[in-house]
């Protein structure tokens, strides 16, 4: 979920995964899946700054998780499975 602002100054958090459109004219406004929207004060680049961000949050704590659960029944005797490090696709690759 990300936190997003209303007009009002309220903040909200919305499951980004029901965004299916952001729009801005001049308000940045969400549409979600089932028609709702919402008119937040944040950019129409900061929300998807933010669910971006938050996406790759979701990818690390993935390979965290994966490199720190403990053994039980179903993992034991399995070696972890290899993660690579994560890099934005429009940063230069450093050589």
């Amino acid at each position: 979920m990300i936190i997003l602002t209303r007009l009002n100054g309220e903040q909200f958090a919305i499951n980004c995964d029901l965004v299916e459109r952001v729009d801005a004219h001049p308000n940045t406004v969400l549409t979600l899946v089932d028609a709702t929207k919402y008119i937040v004060a944040e950019s129409l680049t900061e929300v998807v700054e933010r669910v971006r961000d938050f996406r790759a949050s979701v990818l690390v704590r993935s390979a965290e998780l994966q490199h720190h659960l403990p053994a039980d029944a179903n993992t034991a005797g399995r070696q972890p499975a290899a993660v690579s490090s994560l890099r934005l696709v429009n940063e230069p690759e450093e050589g």
